[in-house]
């Protein structure tokens, strides 16, 4: 159908390339640790948005530009580049809030009478909206040309030479691929959130988890400014 062969070869092959790691995979487990499964799945849901733009550029032909043109490629891999990094200085950046013991951050405390120092307790880092998570988790993939590469190298091997649409098998077995890859990323989030909950993770492990994704992150992005055209 549509000119699709060895189907389940290529679901199979979808679902072991969506579990290897990467800044996606990365960003799901930093915002699902630290804020919960509805902030994974937001960055799972935007990664998903970012992936479709791909399909639907690769369908059309324009992925082909960046394959063909050195200039459009060093474009998008610099602005994708400086966006990663950019995420990840500003997870490195986190910082935890204090606030007297007993009370919230930032509530007013009368004066010790006995002028000793009064306590602190520390409260997560400030929690991000989703919808600059779901936007985080866009930018980061659609911002990334090694993925528009990816879906013209992969894909096309398993669409007939003679199919009679092959944009729309294309999309079709672009579609599938991004339905697995969703499977997967928010059964990710929800693991994720459901770990941290039994570990009980601490306001300073979460930080220092956001710290250690930031630097991943700025490593990803510098990995993704020295990568070459293929």
């Amino acid at each position: 159908m549509f000119g699709i062969h060895d189907l389940t070869l290529f679901v199979i092959s979808g679902l072991l390339l969506n579990i290897m790691p990467g800044p996606d995979s990365l960003l799901i487990m930093a915002r699902s640790a630290t804020q919960g499964w509805r902030a994974g799945c937001a960055a799972a849901l935007g990664i998903g948005a970012g992936t479709m733009v791909h399909i639907g550029a690769a369908a059309l032909g324009l992925s082909a530009v960046l394959a063909t043109s050195a200039t459009a490629f060093t474009v998008v891999k610099w602005v994708g580049a400086a966006y990663i990094v950019w995420c990840g200085i500003a997870m490195l950046r986190a910082r935890l809030k204090t606030s007297e013991t007993g009370k919230p951050a930032g509530s007013a405390v009368p004066p010790d009478p006995l002028g000793q120092a009064p306590s602190y307790r520390f409260a997560p880092p400030a929690a991000l909206p989703y919808r600059k998570i779901f936007a985080q988790g866009f930018l980061t993939n659609v911002l990334n040309p090694k993925v528009a590469l990816f879906f013209l190298a992969f894909v096309p091997q398993f669409i007939d030479a003679d199919a009679a649409n092959k944009p729309l098998a294309f999309l079709v077995l672009g579609c599938i691929f991004n339905f697995n890859g969703m499977l997967w990323c928010n059964g990710l989030a929800i693991f994720t959130a459901f770990a941290s909950a039994k570990l009980k993770v601490k306001p300073l492990v979460a930080l220092w988890l956001n710290r250690v994704t930031g630097g991943l992150f700025i490593a990803l992005g510098a990995r993704l400014a020295l990568a070459e055209q293929h």
